[in-house]
């Protein structure tokens, strides 16, 4: 029987896959089922977990060695930083005094048809306050918190990925 050798970082590679897929599902859960409409920030925090789970997909059925798998775990962490400011925006927003939230907005699909993406992406960083509700906690923590969480997670695999180089293991 041959021996499979399998790099760690493919391994985990897919794992930050999995991890991805299992989040979005939930949180598309979330939204059909339970009628949680998620705001713009929720809906850009989706855009940077689909960004990460396509690069960590690409990455495990590559199965890279050496630069590539500093270039991909590179690029995974440079969408969990983007998407961690996406969640920390929002746990600041949700943490402002009630008198200091910004006025409800318009929704993320009204700001990307009418308004020129730069501005859009403006309009939704600058909050909203549909942004700042919390209409859901498990722990005691809302889904930006949790989200911030996991960006963390899923920054810390890819940036020991990225300074180990994803050594081998024999399974």
């Amino acid at each position: 029987m041959f021996p499979f050798v399998m790099t760690i970082s493919r391994s985990i590679f897919l794992a930050i896959f999995l991890f991805c897929a299992a989040l979005l599902g939930y949180g598309l859960y979330l939204e059909h089922v339970q009628g949680q409409e998620p705001c713009p920030l929720c809906v850009l925090q989706r855009i940077a977990y689909i960004v990460v789970a396509v690069i960590a997909l690409v990455a495990a059925i590559h199965g890279p060695s050496g630069i590539m798998n500093r270039i991909y775990s590179g690029l995974i962490a440079l969408a969990a930083i983007a998407g961690g400011g996406i969640a920390g925006r929002q746990v600041w927003l949700q943490h402002l005094p009630p008198d200091q939230v910004p006025e409800c907005g318009p929704g993320y699909d009204y700001l990307m048809d009418v308004f020129p993406l730069d501005e859009a992406l403006g309009m939704i960083f600058t909050g909203s306050g549909e942004c700042a509700e919390v209409d859901w906690t498990f722990l005691g923590l809302s889904i930006a918190e949790w989200s911030l969480a996991m960006f963390v997670i899923i920054l810390v695999a890819a940036l020991w990925i990225l300074l180990t180089g994803g050594r081998k293991a024999r399974t």
